[in-house]
């Protein structure tokens, strides 16, 4: 399906988080094209439902946009590490929570015009107290928890605006609503 043939491909740029590919390519109609892909591992994001229907989330500083987000936990893939594996740790470093109860919900690709990174999504139930175990970059982190209902008016109001969090909440709730 593709109308094109890679010319030249090269890595630019490696990073602690992204690589940087740039491919020069001859698309069939014989015009030159560049093509600027960030090669991304890939994370997990988790869904932390507690017994009363409260949806466990986290408020921290991102550092591209300078902004405060709330989101659902998550994190990045270490090298050939399972998603699940991830997803369990994510929880619990950044909520303190523990769960015997994920289920993988599917997986989203996050941007797809420019990136690799594929991020698998899990929902986690039957939460267990714990303490959580941040990396520098999370001290700051603040744990909340809301009602289905909250969240849908933090939604509404562009309070939760990222993206993996809007995709994950939407896939637990198409989940719990089969069950």
């Amino acid at each position: 399906m593709t109308n094109f043939e890679v010319k030249k491909s090269e890595i630019l740029f490696r990073g602690k988080v992204f690589d940087l590919k740039v491919d020069q390519i001859k698309y069939n109609s014989g015009n030159d094209g560049i093509r600027e892909v960030a090669i991304h591992p890939g994370g997990a994001v988790v869904v932390p439902i507690k017994d009363d229907g409260k949806i466990v989330m986290v408020k921290q500083f991102r550092y591209p946009i300078q902004k405060v987000l709330l989101e659902l936990p998550a994190g990045k893939l270490e090298k050939g590490e399972d998603p699940f594996v991830c997803a369990a740790r994510e929880l619990e470093e950044e909520t303190g929570y523990k769960s015997k109860n994920i289920v993988k919900l599917g997986a989203i690709y996050t941007t797809p015009g420019f990136c690799t990174e594929v991020l698998h999504i899990y929902l986690a139930k039957d939460l267990v107290a714990g303490n959580h175990n941040r990396e520098e970059g999370e001290y700051g982190m603040e744990i909340h928890e809301f009602t289905p209902e909250e969240i849908n008016e933090k939604i509404s109001s562009g309070e939760l605006v990222d993206a993996k969090s809007l995709s994950g909440l939407l896939m637990a709730k198409i989940f719990l609503q089969k069950k």
